[in-house]
């Protein structure tokens, strides 16, 4: 048996967009264990790229701005576990989503919209919340809920703007819907919280680029985080191994958030 054991448990993963997608990089590693995932992402398009990348997982659309499409696509998913799995419960659910509107160019925090602050909060943050909500008949006894955050939401970044009080909220959420459960299950809610990586949804975030180039250099062992060592983690905190591991948001930066005063890149800065 690997060491993850999961082989044969259902997962649930939310947000793939393409073969750079995190969920995606959650998907490979957890189908390599021997597992049956599911997909679920926001739109025809991305399900037909879902299913080229993964043609034995079922595939399901839900545009999670909506909390009707919510309860909808629950109802599918089960449908197909009592039609497949003679109603087997799901093991884990991994909600990899977050939308902001950058289409108006950064703006200073102070200038955020309401309309853009809030439909960044329903995508990002209640979904989380709503997708545990609907999906609580559905997820085995000691299932495994996780979120993805970021490395910090402390980091006043002016190209991330908004999104990382949503973070914040995001995390915050962890412990009370942990707390909530508890009174019903032994589910588990954590958050894995990547530092920069190369997605095609980070792409869309102005000047991202060259916070990505620094994030690389500011690293202990001066290359990249891949999006590989987050689906490894999130795939750990999946799985029973991590039954201990409750409420928490761990950190993946390849320790770049130990690594301020770099002297590279100090002695770059006041050379």
């Amino acid at each position: 048996m690997s060491f993850l054991g999961v082989k044969k448990k259902t997962f649930v993963i939310f947000g793939l967009a393409n073969k750079k997608s995190v969920a995606c990089a959650i998907g490979r590693t957890l189908v390599a264990a021997g597992a049956l995932v599911v997909h679920v992402v926001r739109s025809a398009e991305r399900a037909e790229n879902a299913r080229k990348l993964f043609p034995e997982s079922p595939v399901f659309i839900c545009d999670v701005e909506d909390e009707g499409n919510i309860i909808r696509v629950r109802d599918e998913i089960e449908g197909r576990l009592l039609a497949v799995a003679g109603g087997k419960k799901i093991d884990g659910i991994v909600h990899s989503i977050a939308f902001a509107n950058y289409s108006d160019g950064m703006k200073p925090f102070h200038e955020t919209g309401k309309e853009d602050f809030l439909q960044a909060m329903n995508v990002s943050c209640f979904s989380f919340i709503s997708i545990a909500n609907h999906f609580k008949e559905l997820l085995a006894e000691h299932g495994s809920v996780v979120t993805i955050s970021i490395s910090t939401t402390r980091m006043a970044a002016e190209n991330y703007g908004y999104m990382a009080p949503i973070k914040a909220a995001l995390d915050s959420s962890l412990c009370f819907l942990a707390k909530s459960f508890s009174e019903f299950s032994k589910v588990r809610f954590n958050a894995v919280a990547p530092g920069l990586l190369k997605t095609s949804a980070s792409a869309g975030i102005p000047g991202y680029i060259d916070s990505y180039l620094f994030a690389e250099k500011a690293t202990l062992r001066k290359s990249a985080l891949a999006t590989r060592e987050v689906a490894d983690t999130a795939a750990f905190l999946l799985s029973e191994r991590s039954s201990g591991i409750n409420c928490q948001t761990i950190v993946v930066d390849a320790g770049m958030s130990v690594n301020y005063f770099d002297k590279e890149i100090v002695t770059k800065t006041v050379a």
